[in-house]
């Protein structure tokens, strides 16, 4: 197996572009392993593939998460611990990771059976998971531990952030129906487009909040699609609360400075102490 020719399988993209992504250089031979599904193998004479790798990396993911959020979270109980990395280590989570890795993501790059290709699995979330935690376990046997855990957490850093506000459902459906029911916005509704042959269909939802679109989601099942758009639509309301949090703690601080010129001191370190 040559890097030149499995580089562009598909026409994608360089791979340099994935490993600019990824943050670390990769052995050629050790990168074309950590692409390899099964179905290539298969088709290619039994080549090894991937799935040791993706052994490997399942560990060094689970431990670099778990150490992150023992140290983060030290008020925290077991079960809520738990519960967040849940929320992070799980397929869908770990798809979303690789979809983002370069020009065309994780899917564009890894070396595929003719069968599986035709059927979409360069989306396919289970695929991408796999393909990711292989990634993460050839970085391990590379550069160790210590690399693997930077690369986990710069990759990871959103999910991290975004996983102790996720619902007890776990998944973008779920925790957007939490969000819109405690801002008394109703039942999230989601409207499907299907495109494309029956044997490779694509579906694209949009997810809708009080009547409007708030978020879009494309895959190659409803439920991938639904759950894609849920994540955009709960992303979307986050920020504007945020926005409008932001917002009016400016508006408070511009009323007071206004009211109370001479007592601007005072009241940026009242409103210093209230951000505190």
């Amino acid at each position: 197996m040559t890097t030149e020719n499995s580089s562009t399988q598909g026409g994608g993209p360089e791979r340099s572009a994935l490993l600019a992504a990824l943050g670390v250089e990769l052995d050629d031979a050790l990168l074309e392993l950590a692409l390899t599904h099964r179905s290539y193998a298969y088709e290619h004479g039994g080549l090894p593939t991937n799935e040791r790798l993706e052994f490997l990396g399942d560990s060094v993911l689970g431990l670099s998460i778990t150490e992150k959020l023992y140290l983060d979270h030290p008020d925290k109980p077991e079960g809520e611990l738990a519960k967040i990395r849940a929320s992070v280590v799980n397929m869908h989570a770990l798809a979303e990771v690789a979809r983002g890795l370069g020009e065309g993501g994780l899917g564009a790059h890894l070396l595929l059976g003719k069968g599986e290709e035709q059927t979409g699995g360069r989306d396919k979330a289970s695929i991408l998971a796999d393909g990711m935690e292989s990634l993460l376990g050839a970085v391990h046997l590379q550069y160790g531990l210590d690399r693997a855990r930077e690369v986990v957490l710069t990759l990871f850093s959103g999910l991290l952030e975004r996983g102790p506000r996720l619902g007890a459902g776990l998944d973008w459906k779920t925790s957007l129906q939490e969000l819109t029911a405690e801002r008394g916005l109703g039942v999230p509704r989601y409207e499907i487009a299907a495109t494309g042959p029956d044997h490779d269909k694509e579906f694209t939802a949009t997810v809708l909040v009080g009547g409007q679109p708030r978020g879009v989601g494309v895959g190659r099942t409803k439920k991938e699609a639904e759950q894609k758009a849920a994540g955009v639509a709960w992303g979307s309301l986050s920020d504007d609360a945020a926005t409008s949090a932001g917002a009016g703690e400016a508006g408070d601080t511009a009323v007071t400075d206004s009211a109370a010129p001479g007592d601007k001191g005072e009241a940026g370190s009242a409103a210093a102490a209230t951000a505190d």
